[in-house]
């Protein structure tokens, strides 16, 4: 099923390039698999005996040698009277004689531990304080000026207690015979004192690295073939070019061969390049590893190999520019729809296809066409309908508040002369009278933010009366915001919200704070009161807006704020209400236009 899929999302010049290979490159694949599985089996048969001879015999030498290190290093170790000198050491009351005799016998064990074995090269016993000691002619000054944190052997040497460590072929770094030191293959480890088990040293045994790189050397696998030596990580220790030890292998194939399967032999990729190799377990628990290239030990099967390669390739690049002449007949005018169809897709309804053809493409080109005219006066039909839809939802919804709110006032001065309170009566017409002809002359269904603070103000004078309570209005607005549109009555219905629902219910004075600044792309406006606030049930209520709306939680005031934001402005654009019971109300509004070049007047 999968299968399946994955062919039919090909494009068509895929699956016919692909029809040619399957046609033509079946034959040729099965020859080769037969030569190959045939060339494979003569490989492991000649081969096999011979390499795997060869790299036990290099194991076994290797091993002995190792041996003989890590048995030097166990009798160094556990010498107790080379373990009393290195304590005597420390002791501060070892002086003048009896301290150059300790140091001279110490030495003395050590030469004679090298002069007992061809492949111990050097020995040390050093200490990271005081006095170190080494065979032959050991430099403490550059043991001395080492930086004993950063040297790895002595953390791991460390963390081993008393183990081995076994470390990569190097030049030996503490000989007193000049830069050019000998080449040796060092092995580590922390020396103890056995009453107290704490560390007193360390000691390192350098075996004769150019005799282990010599019998490395002797050893031949086709005419390139090379053996070399890996740690359990992976890591070379031993290997004809220095300059890689101490690498890690890099080849992945390689690598896995080596480290994580147990077969001896096994074969991999480098450069393009196959390659067989074996590999042996050693003393110390290192791997010997010999690799070559496989055409070096079957040159004739290699020719076998090559006839029928270049056979395939042949065959591969013929069914491919068939395959390709074929396919960019077929699918140039396919590729010329798509490609128009994905410009209509990004909203570019002005592309059109430019294939003529009396086949089913060329007639599927036209339809594609005719269907974009189409789509574009029907989105230029639709584009009409909603902006003369948001107009008529807006006169809707001012229909609706400005009625309101003549309403209350009227009221009010209904009251204050029903209550012969004529001269506050006389106020309030007047107060009317000037919000009225504030409004008067604005023509369109925008305003500036300077106009609307004004109409807020005149606005607050006639809840001042109707209330009979002072309201205070303080606005903190950037000089450039005052020129920012908004829709009419954005933030008045908000203002008298507040006063309303929020301060008149606490019988004290009122304190509104508008503020608007610049945020980013947007500008965001804050109305907070020092009214009663909502309690949790109701502010859960309001914060869906779209839901309050609906179920009728709130007026039509801060429905008309809603919904203008919506009808007006990007769908960024957020209205947040922000309430704690007795701490008043504060309410948001983060307006993004539409269009840039919209933000000011």
């Amino acid at each position: 099923m999968m299968i399946h899929q994955t062919w039919q999302k090909q494009s068509i010049a895929v699956k016919l390039i692909a029809a040619f290979l399957v046609v033509i490159l079946i034959p040729a694949f099965f020859l080769s698999f037969l030569y190959y599985n045939s060339s494979s089996s003569i490989i492991k048969q000649n081969v096999r005996e011979s390499s795997l001879q060869i790299t036990k015999q290099a194991a076994n030498t290797l091993s002995y040698i190792f041996t003989i290190g890590s048995d030097t290093s166990d009798l160094i170790y556990g010498d107790p009277s080379l373990q009393q000198i290195v304590k005597m050491d420390s002791d501060p009351d070892v002086k003048g004689l009896e301290r150059q005799e300790n140091n001279k016998n110490l030495t003395d064990k050590l030469n004679n531990y090298v002069f007992s074995s061809s492949f111990v090269k050097i020995i040390y016993v050093l200490k990271e304080e005081n006095t170190s000691w080494g065979s032959g002619t050991f430099s403490f000054y550059k043991w001395n000026n080492e930086r004993k944190n950063d040297l790895q052997w002595l953390k791991e040497a460390q963390d081993k207690e008393g183990e081995l460590v076994w470390m990569g072929l190097q030049k030996d770094k503490y000989s007193g015979g000049g830069s050019n030191t000998e080449l040796v293959l060092p092995v580590g480890r922390v020396l103890k004192d056995f009453q107290t088990l704490n560390n007193i040293g360390y000691c390192l045994v350098n075996l004769d690295g150019k005799n282990i790189l010599s019998k490395i050397n002797q050893l031949k696998l086709g005419k390139t073939g090379k053996f070399f030596v890996v740690n359990e990580q992976g890591e070379i220790m031993i290997h004809p070019d220095l300059s890689k030890v101490g690498t890690k292998l890099t080849n992945t194939d390689l690598y896995h061969a080596v480290i994580e399967e147990n077969k001896t032999e096994f074969e991999y990729v480098h450069t393009h390049t196959d390659y067989y190799g074996v590999k042996q377990p050693l003393s110390n628990g290192w791997l010997i590893v010999g690799t070559v290239p496989i055409h070096e030990i079957t040159d004739e099967m290699d020719k076998m190999h090559q006839l029928v390669l270049l056979s395939s390739i042949a065959l591969t690049i013929a069914a491919i520019l068939v395959g390709l002449y074929i396919a960019r007949k077929i699918t140039r005018p396919i590729k010329l729809l798509t490609n128009q169809m994905k410009s209509v897709g990004k909203g570019n309804l002005k592309a059109r296809t430019n294939v003529f053809s009396f086949d089913e493409i060329g007639v599927m080109s036209e339809q594609f066409n005719k269907m974009i005219i189409r789509v574009e006066h029907l989105m230029e039909t639709v584009k009409d309908e909603r902006s003369k839809k948001q107009q008529a939802e807006l006169r809707a919804i001012k229909h609706r508040i400005n009625p309101h709110f003549l309403f209350n006032t009227l009221s009010t001065i209904k009251w204050l002369i029903q209550f012969k309170q004529n001269d506050k009566a006389n106020e309030a017409i007047t107060a009317l009278t000037r919000l009225l002809d504030a409004n008067m002359g604005k023509k369109g269904n925008f305003i500036s933010v300077e106009e609307e603070l004004d109409i807020i103000e005149k606005y607050l004078v006639i809840l001042q009366i109707r209330y009979d309570r002072e309201f205070h209005l303080t606005t903190e607005v950037d000089e450039k915001i005052r020129h920012f549109t908004i829709p009419r009555m954005l933030l008045q219905p908000i203002v008298e919200n507040a006063i309303f629902h929020g301060i008149v219910p606490t019988e004290k004075e009122g304190m509104i704070v508008i503020k608007a600044e610049e945020r980013g792309d947007a500008v965001k406006f804050t109305i907070s009161d020092n009214g009663k606030g909502f309690d949790p049930s109701q502010l859960k209520l309001v914060k869906d807006m779209e839901d309050s709306i609906q179920n009728g939680f709130v007026g039509i005031g801060l429905a008309h704020v809603y919904e203008s934001i919506n009808l007006y402005y990007s769908q960024k654009s957020e209205m947040l209400i922000e309430s704690e019971e007795g701490m008043g109300t504060k309410i948001t509004l983060l307006l993004y236009p539409n269009k840039e070049g919209e933000k000011y007047v």
